[in-house]
């Protein structure tokens, strides 16, 4: 990769120009090779730049490597749905996960296995790491929003308990090397998270208001 830049003839990347396709080599190093080939060497060469480019932005080879995990996979987060109730919330996440984030999740974790034992982390402090502070992840979101709603109980929750669906999902993943089926996804979330956060059913529709002097609701 060249040093010049996309714009006038001569003119070399900077700023931010720079940074992204220093990350975009980082990350084509990181898919390829996985992290123990993650060197400041590899990506240098990659983005065409030099070490101490590189090192003044990232002075330790961790930092280089979380800033990257956070402008191509952090930086496209699964959606979030909102379907009116917990139960279709959480199967069409993790349905959307299965089918757009299979090989992604696969090669990750893969990847980043050394990284994660040179580092004494998991895979979901990983995630705690990369979530900016104070954001709730998606299932947070998901269960706040059934609380409100009177599907939960609207209690204090340890945070395995949240996760426990997405933890689930990755474990299946990771031990079948295959795409998630529609029906163990369903069984995670009806099995046994639902029951776990005390699911009340779906929320009740709005009763409708009788018309004024009394009578029957107009159809």
């Amino acid at each position: 990769m060249s040093l010049k830049g996309s714009g006038k003839p001569g003119t070399r990347r900077r700023g931010t120009e720079l940074e992204d396709a220093i990350l975009d080599a980082a990350w084509d190093v990181l898919v390829e090779q996985g992290y123990p080939h993650f060197t400041y060497e590899a990506v240098a060469a990659r983005a065409g730049t030099s070490r101490p480019v590189l090192y003044r932005r990232w002075p330790q080879r961790e930092e280089m490597l979380l800033a990257t995990l956070r402008k191509h996979w952090w930086s496209r987060p699964i959606p979030v749905p909102d379907t009116g109730n917990l139960r279709d919330d959480a199967v069409q996440f993790l349905r959307h996960a299965a089918d757009t984030r299979f090989e992604l999740f696969t090669l990750l974790s893969v990847q980043l296995m050394d990284y994660l034992r040179e580092s004494g982390s998991s895979f979901a402090e990983l995630r705690e790491t990369l979530r900016p502070q104070g954001q709730p992840n998606a299932l947070e979101q998901m269960v706040a929003r059934a609380a409100q709603r009177g599907e939960v109980p609207d209690v204090p929750r340890p945070p395995r308990m949240i996760s426990l669906p997405f933890d689930l999902f990755r474990h299946e993943l990771l031990m079948t090397m295959k795409p998630v089926p529609v029906e163990t996804i369903a069984e995670i979330v009806e099995g046994l998270w639902l029951p776990m956060l005390g699911y009340r059913g779906r929320p009740s529709p709005p009763a409708e208001e009788a018309p004024a002097g009394g009578g029957t609701p107009a159809r």
